[in-house]
């Protein structure tokens, strides 16, 4: 991850490693993080973190967390 971005990449316009807006930090039932938002123009986006990741982007205000 690079700093102060999350990226992803969009299903509907194909493109990779779109930047993540309004990201949002949850974790799964089994122990992963995942942070969904969207492009910017209304298309929703999930990517899988690891954990440093996930947490440092909630410490850099790039995304809130959730749990």
């Amino acid at each position: 991850m690079s700093s102060k971005m999350l990226t992803a990449y969009c299903m509907k316009t194909k493109e990779k490693n779109c930047p993540m807006h309004n990201a949002v930090i949850t974790k799964t039932s089994r122990g992963g993080y995942m942070a969904q938002g969207d492009d910017g123009k209304g298309n929703k986006m999930t990517t899988m973190l690891s954990e440093a990741n996930a947490l440092q982007a909630v410490k850099d205000g790039v995304a809130k967390k959730s749990w």
